[in-house]
């Protein structure tokens, strides 16, 4: 594995996954205006490269995925600037239309910005030991950052009592409620979410963009689902990927993705 870093984000190339790490441990992982952006570049990059093809997001430590804003980073001036490129990556990566399928691995609890950005993973493997909670009405604010399109990914009754409350629920009833996929001993969130991102990552890349904004749209926008399910119906089954995956099945032999 080939690793890169800034001081709050550490990139690691594993094959065709991206592992991309926040590295503020003593801030319990929490956003500033620069990580936001790290982040933000690496996910539009990883886009980019056709040898990327899933986005694995998880943070050092035990303790904290991500605590969400870095309050005390906030009160100083920090800056978050999502109107610039990283900071629309950043954007879209929380609304779940990145292109590229993202792997949650969460080592620690997530909280506030830390749960919302949890949300733009399309799977989630937890720690037995995380927490989640969306705790922004208790401090005079809201979950401004997607926490409130919680009722997409959970039961409305169940998001509504975690926006309105702000308590904190286990790794076990996250499961339980479908907000993860599974539940995993500490030790072993970061292999787990690293078998399902090969599992996907096996599979061709067209096909999986598709699948990832139709299922989501769906529940987000399902009208637009007909008009975005003909784009994607001409534009995979007419691909080189469909014609492959074809021949590789009768020549029985792993099929080689182009991703065209």
């Amino acid at each position: 594995m080939a690793n890169t870093a800034t001081d709050e984000l550490v990139r690691t190339q594993h094959g065709p996954v991206l592992i991309l790490r926040l590295n503020r441990p003593d801030a319990r992982n929490a956003l500033t205006g620069s990580l936001l952006n790290a982040i933000g570049s690496a996910v539009n990059e990883a886009e980019a490269d056709p040898d990327t093809r899933v986005v694995v997001l998880t943070a050092t430590g035990d303790r904290a995925f991500c605590a969400g804003m870095d309050l005390r980073a906030f009160a100083d001036g920090d800056s978050i600037g999502l109107d610039s490129e990283d900071g629309l990556g950043y954007q879209r990566l929380c609304e779940g239309t990145l292109s590229i399928p993202v792997v949650g691995a969460v080592n620690g609890s997530a909280v506030g910005g830390g749960l919302e950005l949890l949300l733009g993973c399309d799977v989630v493997v937890s720690s037995s030991a995380a927490k989640f909670a969306l705790p922004e009405v208790s401090r005079g604010l809201f979950p401004a950052g997607g926490g409130t399109s919680l009722g997409t990914r959970i039961p409305l009754g169940a998001a509504l009592e975690l926006t309105l409350t702000g308590d904190a629920i286990t790794a076990e009833r996250a499961r339980e409620l479908g907000l993860v996929n599974a539940v995993v001993d500490p030790e072993q969130v970061l292999e787990s979410a690293l078998r399902y991102a090969e599992r996907i990552a096996a599979n061709a890349p067209l096909g999986l963009a598709a699948c990832k904004e139709l299922v989501r749209l769906a529940v987000t926008a399902p009208d637009r689902v007909a008009d975005r399910l003909g784009h994607w119906q001409s534009t995979v089954f007419g691909s080189a990927d469909a014609r492959e995956g074809a021949v590789a099945f009768v020549e029985k032999r792993a099929p080689v993705w182009q991703g065209r």
